[in-house]
């Protein structure tokens, strides 16, 4: 009988252990996840990865802090047994605003046989690239994605997301992306970018931060979900030198990131600008906003050379020397002392809502090294009719950490991380396993 309870035990105990790996134990639910991000040399464009489908493949993706959605291109070697399609008047597609005039395929047939990108009876998205200001239609699917999680200071375990929605697009539309990269990780104001689907599938806060590095030898940093975002030497959590300023809604339906601007000065000096251009108006023309599609600051021309002038007078006696594109205002690199928050030129202060919320702009990110004798202030003329005033680029942030909290329609930015001596290249990602 001994021996007969005992067989019976160690059959239970087999039988809970199978029913236990085949229905997992209580799922992991993060606080936060984090990528890396790259900055290609030769384009200036921000990468990263996801992991992506069954069995699961390494996705090289562009960062666009404005972007929609995620897309990827659907053409060339997708195969996954998890991929599926959104169904015409699902759930889903009302989620991805599928319906929209922005993005009118509604319910799409296709005259190929079945594959991803390409079925009967799905809605659709309109996929972009704003690099080569393209876009087209595309399929509306889900798939699962894997990322790591993290406590602030090291990536933790990876998590995934059975049914992460995401839009195909076609290869052509990968044409000015950097090397290799397979589509477009879009970080915008909707409710399927990655920061929104992220927050909904482990109910951690709906915020995310960008670190970006100036360097393309080593990482910046995004982070998905509310800190700590500690970075070495001395693991500090940075996110406790956070300022905030409000997000600002364009009235024409807009996923991209608007501030208020109310001032610009050049060594505690207003610069005189046409102060209209700072507001955006009914159309949603002005105004101020982040971007990761332009390296560098873009401007009015009225607010370019107002600027321009200025910070010329500012500097003083040094000659400049020859402009050299996309730059107008360049100087010999010798002409300026070095310190630590870059070259010792005039600071540019960015006054949001008051004189007392300052993003004040030293010479590491003011200052392009064209090459190894000349150094340009490194903003561009957008011309007349830009449709946005002041697009804040990613030279300008670099650097800098800035926090999206879009439960509360604000962003926080700590100033140049140089001062706190640490880079956006030194969040530690040894694992914490």
């Amino acid at each position: 009988m001994a021996s007969s309870s005992y067989h019976h035990l160690i059959l239970f105990l087999l039988f809970f252990h199978l029913i236990s790996h085949c229905f997992g134990a209580p799922s992991f639910r993060p606080k936060a996840l984090v990528l890396p991000v790259s900055k290609d040399p030769t384009t200036l464009q921000y990468a990263t990865r996801l992991t992506q489908r069954t069995p699961p493949v390494s996705v090289p993706l562009i960062l666009h802090l404005g972007g929609q959605f995620l897309w990827v291109d659907c053409d060339k070697a997708y195969v996954s047994s998890t991929y599926r399609p959104a169904r015409c008047n699902s759930a889903q597609c009302s989620l991805a605003n599928s319906n929209s005039n922005s993005n009118s395929n509604s319910c799409g047939t296709c005259n190929s046989p079945p594959s991803p990108g390409c079925n009967n009876n799905t809605c659709g998205l309109i996929p972009e690239n704003p690099f080569i200001n393209t876009a087209t239609g595309g399929e509306l699917a889900s798939d699962v994605i894997g990322v790591n999680s993290t406590n602030g200071s090291n990536p933790g375990p990876i998590v995934t997301v059975p049914n992460f929605l995401f839009s195909c697009g076609p290869t052509f539309l990968l044409k000015g992306l950097a090397n290799k990269a397979q589509g477009i990780a879009g970080l915008g104001r909707t409710k399927i970018s990655l920061p929104s689907q992220f927050s909904s599938t482990f109910s951690f806060a709906k915020t995310f931060a960008i670190c970006l590095s100036s360097s393309s030898n080593s990482n910046g940093v995004v982070f998905f979900g509310d800190g700590p975002y500690r970075f070495l030497p001395r693991n500090n959590d940075v996110s406790s030198n956070l300022i905030y300023t409000p997000l600002i809604k364009n009235p024409e339906p807009s996923s991209e990131y608007f501030i208020k601007v109310n001032a610009i000065k050049v060594n505690d000096k207003e610069v005189p600008l046409n102060k209209t251009l700072l507001s955006i108006d009914s159309q949603g023309k002005g105004g101020t906003k982040f971007s990761t599609v332009n390296p560098y600051t873009v401007m009015h021309t009225s607010s370019y050379n107002a600027l321009t002038k200025f910070f010329v007078k500012e500097v003083g006696d040094v000659a400049t020397v020859k402009a050299m594109a996309p730059f107008e205002v360049c100087y010999d690199a010798k002409s300026f002392s070095s310190t630590r928050v870059g070259p010792g030129v005039p600071t540019i202060d960015i006054v949001l809502q008051n004189e007392e919320v300052v993003w004040r702009i030293f010479g590491a990110n003011s200052m392009v090294a064209v090459n190894d004798d000349v150094i340009c202030l490194g903003f561009v003329d957008g011309g007349d009719n830009t449709r946005t005033s002041i697009v804040i680029g990613g030279y300008q942030l670099e650097n800098n950490l800035l926090q999206f909290d879009l439960a509360k329609s604000r962003v926080g930015f700590t100033g140049s991380l140089l001062f706190s001596q640490t880079t956006c290249a030194n969040f530690n990602f040894s694992s914490d396993a």
